[in-house]
């Protein structure tokens, strides 16, 4: 049982990680303290999705769940809601592509955002 529930712990933080590596940036430009946590999140977040690079919360993961004696995903929550968000069916390197541009595009308008804000702040 408590490998299950670390299991699901590390699913739920997985997820609120891949939503940091895409909105964190949005928070960057509120609280300035998160650049130095977002941008190395985000890159790692990019180079999985354009390098097809195995994350090794996956395989934490997995290890967990062996651990408890899962042969695989049950129905519970954590299996039914969140992991489809995390692994969606289909899943092919193309679409990996599309992610990481996703990814890409988006932060970088949030941090061309926050380099005008610094410049104009610094122009008398």
């Amino acid at each position: 049982m408590p490998y299950r529930i670390a299991a699901d712990g590390l699913v739920l933080f997985h997820l609120l990680f891949i939503l940091f590596v895409v909105g964190g940036g949005l928070l960057a430009l509120q609280w300035r303290q998160l650049i130095a946590w977002h941008l190395p999140v985000a890159l790692w977040g990019m180079a999985v999705e354009f390098f097809h690079l195995p994350c090794p919360l996956t395989d934490w993961e997995n290890h967990l769940r062996q651990a408890a004696g899962d042969a695989g995903y049950g129905g519970g929550f954590i299996e039914h809601y969140v992991w489809p968000v995390i692994y969606p069916a289909g899943l092919t390197p193309a679409i990996q592509l599309v992610l990481g541009s996703v990814v890409l595009l988006i932060n970088g308008l949030v941090y061309l955002r926050l380099l005008r804000r610094w410049k104009l702040r610094r122009t008398p």
